[in-house]
């Protein structure tokens, strides 16, 4: 019974693992610092020009920070985010192909 059990709780580990890898399945995972200046984030990406684009909800247009209110690293007054950016879309600026 131990031993089912055990095999049981390692798949959903397992399981659990391969649904938060990067780039595996239709969501793509961003992490980054965010200090809420925009208010709240609905989606985002990491741009191959190293800017942070963002979207405040459903069918509005994806904008550069260009105010650094995105951070990769942590610091005073940001909180850390992990971001399911559900791309790639056409027509985003500096969007790199996801690996």
């Amino acid at each position: 019974m131990k031993s089912k059990l055990k095999m049981v709780l390692g798949a959903s580990a397992l399981l659990a693992l391969a649904a938060c890898a990067s780039g595996d399945g239709p969501a793509y995972y961003y992490d980054g610092y965010y200090d809420g200046y925009y208010g709240p984030m609905y989606d985002g990406y990491w741009g191959d020009d190293n800017f942070f684009y963002y979207s405040g909800g459903r069918g509005q247009p994806f904008v550069r920070d260009d105010g650094n209110h995105f951070r990769r690293d942590g610091a005073a007054g940001f909180n850390s985010f992990h971001n399911a950016h559900m791309g790639p879309h056409t027509g985003h600026p500096h969007e790199s192909v996801h690996h």
